[in-house]
């Protein structure tokens, strides 16, 4: 094995402890909905504050990573993010407190997700980066995966505080085995351009294209992702089920949907090394929206169909993760890259950020609706809020392959 793979498998590793307090919440949401009595779109926005706290900090922090060094803001993130989950774990009571405390939590990955793929991007040339960052992104979705899983779980045996605290000690870990990453780092010096940062971001535009793509990427993402698990959960009580049981199968369903996307990243992120970065996202994107707009109506069938065609969604609503940002670092000169990966993590969590909320509101909007003979729509509607994302996606390919500059990534215009 190589000193760069196993740089490499080191990074995915800290990143899969970090992750354990990602999606933690949606593990739990419907006790919590119960016990704070929440409503769905209360229970969705803290969903998506999560991910305002992200854009408060990932934006500032990816363009500092330009300027400062990079293990500074990585190490320092992980711990705020520990320690704003623990203070969730010990002090959340009701809606109000939840909000903050989780938007804190968010702050945390603003500082450890883009600035990791900067240092994949630095250390791998062109040819190899989609699949080192395909690698490194799967941890990430394998560190989804056991957030909810291991809170499920705990949350089962010790109550969602403990599970929460067990999350935390995980981030703290993550941090520890960075020292490890970051041993005898180097930050890269790249030579200064006369462009401003504005004209390397706002004013590039396939750079935008690609962002607005990855954008569109989130917004499906982040809508199937926050809402899973109670979707399971709601399929497993419609047959039966009690909800405590429910609520842990659910999360364990939950977690496989989304850890499977580990292998559909690092499978799509190879593959866009030889097809093309915008043929690639297209393809994938075309499939994953059909799953949004029938994965929903699933709730009427047996909850083994259900979490079969869950399997298949989150293979492939997460599998493009990868080539957007690996497109992203050949479309914007070296210098700039923290700063246009601030300028798509604003745009991109944005999107996410809106996407759960959307989602609980129109599954409040449709919860009483029925066809005949009981036919319920609801989840069906919710579900395919998050598709538009999934179609809007190849549009901005689409329009990325039109531009002369598509000519510098893999694959060129393929």
């Amino acid at each position: 094995m190589s000193e760069k793979t196993r740089w490499l498998l080191t990074l995915c590793l800290v990143q899969l402890f970090i992750m354990m307090v990602f999606i933690n919440y949606s593990a739990v949401l419907p006790l919590l909905k119960e016990e704070w009595d929440m409503n769905n779109t209360m229970a969705g926005s803290i969903l998506s504050v999560y991910q305002l706290g992200y854009i408060a900090s990932g934006v500032i922090l990816s363009i500092l990573t330009d300027r400062l060094n990079t293990r500074n803001i990585f190490i320092a993130s992980a711990l705020w993010s520990a320690s704003a989950n623990l203070l969730f774990a010990l002090y959340a009571h009701d809606y109000t407190s939840a909000m903050i405390l989780r938007a804190l939590t968010g702050i945390g990955m603003g500082g450890t997700y883009m600035p990791g793929i900067k240092l994949v991007a630095e250390r791998f040339s062109p040819n190899e980066r989609g699949r080192a960052i395909g690698i490194y992104v799967g941890s990430l979705m394998l560190g989804a995966s056991l957030s909810l899983a291991v809170t499920g779980w705990l949350s089962s045996a010790f109550g969602w505080r403990g599970a929460f605290v067990a999350c935390s000690l995980f981030v703290y870990a993550g941090a520890a085995i960075s020292l490890l990453v970051f041993r005898g780092y180097r930050p890269t010096v790249h030579p200064k351009v006369q462009r401003s940062v504005a004209a390397e971001t706002l004013g590039n535009r396939p750079a935008l294209l690609m962002i607005m793509g990855y954008a569109s990427h989130m917004w499906e993402m982040y809508g199937m992702r926050g809402w899973i698990a109670p979707f399971f959960t709601a399929s497993l009580i419609a047959h039966g089920i009690a909800k405590g049981a429910a609520s842990g199968w659910a999360a364990t369903a939950a977690a496989v949907a989304i850890g499977i996307g580990a292998f559909s990243t690092a499978l799509t992120g190879t593959i866009s090394d030889r097809l093309g970065r915008t043929k690639t996202i297209s393809i994938v994107m075309a499939a994953s929206a059909c799953c949004s707009f029938g994965f929903g109506w699933s709730i009427n069938c047996h909850p083994a169909i259900a979490i079969a065609f869950g399997l298949v969604y989150g293979f492939l609503v997460s599998a493009e993760s990868p080539v957007f940002s690996t497109g992203l670092t050949e479309l914007v000169t070296p210098a700039y890259l923290g700063a246009a990966m601030g300028m798509q993590s604003l745009i991109g969590y944005t999107f996410a950020m809106v996407s759960p909320t959307l989602f609980g509101w129109a599954l409040d909007v449709a919860q009483n609706w029925r066809l005949a003979g009981g036919f319920s729509v609801d989840w069906g509607i919710a579900f395919a809020t998050a598709g538009l994302g999934g179609v809007a996606g190849p549009v901005f390919m689409y329009l990325l392959r039109q531009r002369p500059e598509s000519e510098k990534m893999a694959g060129g215009r393929k």
